[in-house]
């Protein structure tokens, strides 16, 4: 590694930090009389300001900020019908996308988001102004936008603990490192010492499915000196099933095989058992100048869902290897012809099959699943975190801050009701696959100086390390055993455990100074710019840097002539550059899941490092950073009668991240290349009919606009929030990607989001809500390539006080009870595939769920 270019970024950042300070000590000193008049009104820049996310000093508001920052305070949060963070950002922020996850591997246990149109670990997630730590799971199903990103899970923490949300919605690289390429969101958690509330929220579907249960807490206790705010919340979540029976479930039950279910594979929202989420503020004064302060959480839940229905006439490598013309009969012992089983319309030939159950030498997991069989997946996860810091002032000038973070995920896999067929009658039915573990560590100093009212400075250093590790599942999961050489398949199937040649610890260090000032040339004029340096021990160096601002045109206007508009006209604009680094996890984790191939036969694919020598093969080389060119203008209005906000941005992401096409047994990929696979330690390499790995090999450009309007209503207010994002995949090698890649980054996710939000007051102790939400037409590839029309959703929800302490509320969203399109009223010209074929009626990652209306309730308690 060269490390010549490392050295030049630090001195470089490093000798501006000099320079900027030696500058500030000199205009300290000619401006000594004019900061002595002031020297007790001068308000320190601290950290932990109001907004922090715009820049690390306080901005006197968000109107004022040089980029767009939204603020959902802590009653916006906790009115909605769900405690789930990611939902509740869904309703709040049109920018951001998430859904549900049926089938989707690990996906499930830890739902990505997307913000702005970007992967979920291009957005970074502070608490309390500190990067938090990602989860385990990479999401190896993401309906191609979010395929192979591996980014901070928001689902831990209970609703109840925020304060506030902030959402920067611009590139932050060159501020607080890497992932920051769509945004920042920070999550500043309520830090008052007295009172606290309890609050209890059940809710079902309209189906009569999918209960809900929730009960959360929040206290304060301490003093100003000595405080501690607790927030503590459990709960869980029924499943919801929505499907329709499969046409070759229904053709087994109809033939007389009354062993099938009836749905054979369930479709809906997965089963969420024990979900514990824990989260502490705290702080003391040391000293007159010296605070300590820090956070603390703990979580832990158990999430479960279904996966593909296993034919017991057709799945391949299990019960047969010629697409259903006959059964697959293994030879456990002796030796001997075996028995040609025929399968007739759906039936297999019941003479000769009797013969094989009679012959203890012979098997077919007829025996043991004669209705044939359907996965259930999940995983037990933990979340846990702890960040101590001290702050004060030097000089009553100079603010200073010196933390330490440490944050852990861990998933344990688990999967039952499936088999590994290669070990015959002796299979168990239950397995643990083994389990993925994140962990982030983190060390940062950061300085704030005023210099003087229209300049200040900060800057700092950090110091992070991060480690992925796979621990290894239990042996049948990944076993390939006797049977093995007879056609029949290895590893847990649907989800084969990680073996020994798998386990291992992948860490990397990395560390980072930065600039960052804010200079106010005129009072309606405000500028900021900030540079980053940064060295990673595994991939060299990379400088980011950024310049905002903030024009006030109504009081440019005054100074000209003498004048006083109605409207307050300010216009911003940022431009700035950005990276995300590769995770260690990406670098070096492999995976296998069973997903749809061609003729909607299910295969087993593997993910694979793309250092990898079948990889190498096939053009997987090592992982770069990937690296974006951000820039946004818009313009704030505001008026005594309502405020508006229009901002457009562009970001170019350049070597983008994400997993390769899929290489073909037979047509991409040699047999040697497999048996190379099966060499190297990837056992379940033996039924891999496609594999892929991560690739830089392609460039995107994501351009939207966001519109933000708030006004007062007779008694309550109005809000009205719009975007439009749309992603353009610029080039990429063919070789690498293809068309379905390409088009499900563009066209996966809507590229129009919006809602209007009334909220009033009737009477003195009534209230309700209306909210309507709109989600443009949308694209999938899961197994029937197509576009899905666009939806409108209506939310309701009525509030009466009880008394002073206690509230109730009753509420539902999608009150219309508006479900996604049927799949063939969505594409009438498909001839190879509708929803009886996988057994659902509608699209699989509907960016508002499949569910259906939810009624809920809430009551309240404040003291």
């Amino acid at each position: 590694m060269n490390t010549t270019p490392t050295i030049k970024i630090l001195l470089i950042t490093f000798c501006i930090i000099f320079v900027a300070s030696f500058i500030s000590i000199l205009t300290t000193d000619i401006y000594a009389s004019d900061h002595k008049k002031q020297s007790e009104s001068t308000e320190i820049f601290e950290l932990d300001g109001m907004v922090i996310v715009g820049r690390r000093d306080k901005p006197r508001s968000v109107m004022n900020s040089a980029v767009p920052i939204d603020i959902l305070p802590g009653a916006d949060i906790v009115n909605q019908g769900t405690s789930d963070l990611p939902d509740i950002l869904r309703n709040l922020v049109p920018s951001y996308n998430v859904n549900a996850q049926p089938i989707a591997d690990a996906a499930t246990v830890v739902r990505p988001a997307n913000l702005r149109g970007l992967a979920p670990d291009h957005t970074l997630l502070l608490v309390n102004g500190k990067r938090r730590h990602r989860s385990s799971v990479i999401t190896w199903l993401g309906n191609g936008l979010s395929d192979g990103s591996q980014g901070a899970d928001l689902s831990p923490i209970p609703s109840i603990a925020l304060k506030q949300i902030e959402v920067l919605r611009d590139g932050a690289s060159a501020q607080y490192g890497s992932d920051a390429i769509a945004g920042v969101m920070n999550l500043q958690l309520k830090d008052s010492y007295n009172g606290g509330s309890i609050v209890i929220k059940p809710g079902i579907y309209q189906a009569g499915d999918g209960l809900t249960y929730n009960i959360a807490g929040n206290i304060g206790l301490g003093t100003e000196d000595v405080w501690t705010n607790l927030s503590l919340e459990y709960g869980g979540t029924d499943e919801t099933d929505r499907s329709i029976q499969r046409d070759d479930a229904a053709r087994l039950i109809a033939a007389g095989n009354t062993n099938v279910a009836d749905p054979a594979q369930p479709w809906g929202h997965p089963i969420i058992r024990n979900d514990v989420k824990f989260f502490g503020n705290f702080g003391s004064t040391v000293s007159e100048n010296i605070n300590l302060y820090g956070h603390t959480n703990y979580a832990q839940k158990q999430v479960e869902g279904g996966f593909y229905f296993r034919n017991p006439n057709t799945r391949g490598a299990v019960y047969s290897n010629d697409d259903g013309e006959t059964l697959l009969i293994g030879r456990i012992a002796g030796e001997g012809e075996i028995p040609v089983v025929k399968i007739t319309d759906n039936i297999p030939d019941p003479v000769t099959l009797q013969q094989v159950f009679d012959d203890p030498n012979l098997f077919t997991f007829q025996e043991l699943f004669p209705g044939g069989f359907t996965p259930r997946f999940g995983a037990d996860t933990q979340d846990a975190s702890i960040l101590v810091g001290l702050k004060g002032t030097l000089a009553d000038l100079i603010g200073w801050d010196l933390s330490a973070y440490y944050g852990r995920h861990a998933s344990d896999f688990f999967i039952k009701n499936t088999v590994n067929a290669s070990l015959g009658p002796d299979t168990p039915t239950e397995f643990n696959p083994g389990d993925y573990i994140q962990a982030d560590t983190g060390i940062n100093l950061d300085f704030t100086f005023p210099v003087r009212n229209n300049i200040s400075l900060a800057a700092g250093g950090e110091y992070r390390t991060e480690s992925f590790e796979i621990i290894q599942g239990q042996e049948e999961s990944w076993k390939i055993g006797p049977l093995a050489s007879q056609g029949f398949s290895s590893g847990s199937n649907g989800f084969p455990g990680f073996s020994d040649i798998a386990e291992g610890k992948w860490s990397r260090s990395n560390f980072a100074g930065y600039l960052e000032s804010q200079l106010s040339p005129l009072e309606y004029w405000t500028v900021v710019g900030a540079v980053r340096g940064e060295y990673y021990e595994d991939f060299g160096s990379t400088l980011n840097y950024k310049i905002a601002t903030n024009f006030g045109l109504k009081d440019f206007v005054k100074s000209i002539v003498s004048v006083n508009p109605d409207l307050d006209l300010k216009a911003r604009g940022s431009y700035s550059t950005g990276f995300r680094a590769p995770t260690p996890g990406q670098q070096n984790a492999f995976n296998v899941t069973t997903e749809f191939g061609e003729n909607n036969t299910l295969v087993n694919k593997g993910t694979i490092p793309s250092t990898h020598g079948a990889a190498g093969l096939v053009g997987g080389k090592a992982l770069e950073p990937e690296k974006s060119k951000n820039y946004s203008v818009g313009v704030v209005i505001n008026h005594a009668v309502a405020s508006m906000t229009v901002d457009f941005f562009n970001i170019r992401v350049e070597d983008r991240l994400a997993p390769s096409r899929d290489f073909n047994r037979g047509e991409d990929i040699s047999e040697e290349q497999i048996q190379q696979l099966v060499d190297e330690g990837i056992t379940s390499a033996g039924n891999l009919q496609e594999f892929r790995f991560f690739t830089n090999e392609f460039e995107t450009n994501t351009q939207g606009i966001d519109v933000i309007l708030t006004a007062p209503v007779l008694n309550g207010a109005l809000s009205i929030a719009y975007n439009y994002t749309t992603t353009e995949v610029t080039d990429f090698n063919p070789n690498i990607l293809n068309e379905v890649r390409v088009n499900l980054m563009q066209e996966g996710v809507p590229h129009h989001r919006g809602n209007v939000t009334i909220a009033q007051s009737i009477l003195d102790d009534l209230g309700v809500m209306g909210r309507v939400n709109y989600y443009g037409p949308w694209y999938e590839n899961a197994v029937g390539a197509q576009t899905y029309s666009g939806e409108f959703l209506v939310d309701l929800e009525v509030s009466y006080t009880l008394t002073d302490n206690i509230g109730l509320t009753l509420g539902v969203n999608n009150v219309l009870n508006v479900e996604p399109d049927n799949v063939i009223e969505a594409d009438p010209d498909i001839e190879n595939f509708t929803g009886a074929i996988v057994g659902r009626p509608f699209g699989e990652y509907s960016p508002y769920g499949f569910g259906g209306a939810f009624w809920y309730t809430k009551i309240g308690y404040n003291f």
